[in-house]
């Protein structure tokens, strides 16, 4: 269980959270909306560790993790799929996979073979050079590589930003494929309401570094959603 509590975050003088709680369970999709620019990504950084918090407290399975680095963050299972995927261009498919091999135990580093039954797109790709591959592909890519940290929480940051419908819908099948397995949680990003409305079991709207509106997928009203989220 992943409980984050009243974080602020800074960056230099200007606030970008304020008091915001999110938490998400295994087994759950956890959706956080909203338009550019109102903390989501700085939420999700939070969470992996990547940016420090001013105030408040995150929780992983029970440990107090606020002041972790993201590598002992990564190490308890928490893995984090960055807005624009930011694979290494000039590795191959394969050599990018094996970057998530760092938070392993040593036997532990390989790749599993439901990778390729999630994407088997990736199989007939692994000599391919990273920066060959289209964005859809490099997004599943990005993916694949955060399971194989054998993550228990999964953090996505937009995964359908630029990418195709066709792709889409396998992004979408993946997610919900996890989520069903009920061992993993997932914080899941996204601006297109439908696309967060079919996979999402508990949902966050924000707006200006707060959360505005919250609950669970019956709790949501798309009207009062999408008026977070239209410019």
């Amino acid at each position: 269980m992943l409980e984050a509590r009243d974080i602020d975050l800074y960056y230099g003088a200007s606030q970008a959270l304020r008091g915001v709680s999110l938490s998400a369970a295994p087994g759950r999709v956890t959706c956080v909306m909203g338009r550019n620019g109102v903390g989501k990504t700085s939420l999700l950084r939070a969470i992996a560790g990547q940016q420090p918090v001013a105030a408040g407290r995150i929780e992983w399975a029970g440990e107090d993790i606020t002041a972790l680095p993201p590598y002992l963050r990564a190490a308890r299972g928490i893995a984090y799929v960055p807005q624009g995927r930011e694979i290494f261009a000039l590795l191959t498919v394969r050599e990018n996979l094996e970057t998530g091999f760092a938070p392993l135990p040593r036997m532990l580093r390989h790749v599993p073979d439901e990778i390729f039954d999630l994407f088997p797109v990736l199989k007939d790709m692994l000599h391919r050079r990273g920066g060959d591959l289209s964005g859809g592909q490099q997004q599943q890519l990005a993916i694949a590589r955060a399971l194989v940290t054998r993550p228990r929480l999964l953090i996505l940051d937009e995964p359908t930003e630029g990418i195709q419908p066709s792709i889409i819908k396998d992004i979408k099948r993946v997610i919900q494929t996890l989520a069903g397995r009920g061992e993993m949680a997932i914080v899941l990003v996204e601006q297109y309401f439908d696309f967060a409305r079919d996979l999402a079991d508990d949902f966050a709207v924000m707006e200006r570094g707060e959360v505005v509106l919250s609950g669970t997928r019956d709790d949501m009203v798309e009207e009062d959603v999408r008026r977070y989220l239209t410019v």
